[in-house]
């Protein structure tokens, strides 16, 4: 049984601790200063005491710091400066950008460093516990005990290894964004245009489509690829424009961001003809330049 210590008891450090609670391990200590933690921390981690990071820190045998991307490296350095993790020690992020060198400040007081980044979406309760079985969690460590200690805890979350190079790790966080954060906005803003088109079950009306395409494009790729882009049909597109443009404009740049990389996409694959494109690409250009010029008043930059 493994003493865990969390700073960070957002919606992945609470689910994670919890789950690996229920694995047998003893979780002694937490950090989280927003009223949503502490409400969070009350709800998946009953019993455990919420403490300073220093504190939690000092508490356990493994210290999960599952904080912002962008915060990860001054809490390493701040818990180092005040020598608040010791010797022998592991120090775990879940961070998809970062690989090792962000707990630099860790090892060079002799502690254990690992990363471990569930490839998953979280809403912070206990709906996210069985979603962990077979989640993707991407993976470094730099020994033979840490890699070890690493599939020992992917067993426990009973999710499924993937190591990724240091240098690498950027890379592989933007595809997942990209892939996960990215479809929200879109699906997001298809909701928001069947509204406007006076549809009653925006979402029911989705998500058999939805679902098909994913499953279709994680199985064949661009071969995927339907609709009116890869036809080259260049009056629907520019009735799309037209639409989107009176009735959502918000949802313009992105529509045309994307029908311009499908229309790339397609000629690569041979599917759409490049003077096809040329046509399509000219209607978006001047969706955007009308877009544009609305947004200024016609002011030209």
């Amino acid at each position: 049984m493994t003493r865990i210590g969390v700073v960070g008891a957002g919606k992945v450090g609470a689910v994670l601790a919890a789950r690996l609670r229920d694995a047998g391990h003893q979780v002694v200590a937490a950090a989280g200063e927003s009223s949503a933690s502490r409400a969070r921390a009350a709800a998946l981690l009953a019993g455990v005491p919420l403490l300073k990071p220093t504190d939690v820190a000092r508490s356990c045998d493994l210290l999960m710091l599952t904080v912002p991307d962008d915060m990860l490296g001054n809490v390493v350095a701040t818990l180092a400066d005040a020598g608040a993790l010791h010797e022998g020690q592991v120090v775990l992020h879940t961070s998809g950008r970062h690989g090792l060198a962000v707990l630099e400040p860790a090892r060079r007081v002799g502690a254990r460093v690992l990363a471990l980044h569930p490839a998953m979406t979280f809403t912070g309760t206990s709906l996210d516990l069985p979603r962990l079985s077979g989640c993707v969690l991407g993976a470094a460590a730099d020994t033979d005990e840490t890699r070890a200690l690493v599939q020992s805890l992917a067993a426990d979350l009973e999710g499924r290894l993937v190591w990724v190079a240091e240098e690498r790790r950027a890379l592989y966080h933007a595809a997942l964004a990209h892939g996960a954060n990215h479809l929200v906005t879109l699906v997001a803003e298809a909701r928001e245009l069947l509204d406007a088109a006076g549809i009653e079950d925006p979402a029911g009306t989705l998500r058999p489509l939805l679902t098909a395409a994913l499953d279709n494009a994680l199985e064949h790729g661009d071969a995927a690829l339907t609709g009116p882009i890869v036809r080259g049909d260049v009056q629907t597109v520019a009735a799309h424009l037209e639409q989107v443009a009176t009735h959502s404009p918000a949802a313009l740049p992105s529509y045309v961001a994307l029908a311009r990389a499908t229309a790339d996409r397609a000629v690569l694959d041979g599917r759409l003809l490049p003077i096809r494109r040329a046509s399509l690409v000219a209607l978006l250009d001047a969706a955007e330049a009308g877009a544009h010029r609305a947004a200024t008043g016609g002011e030209v930059r």
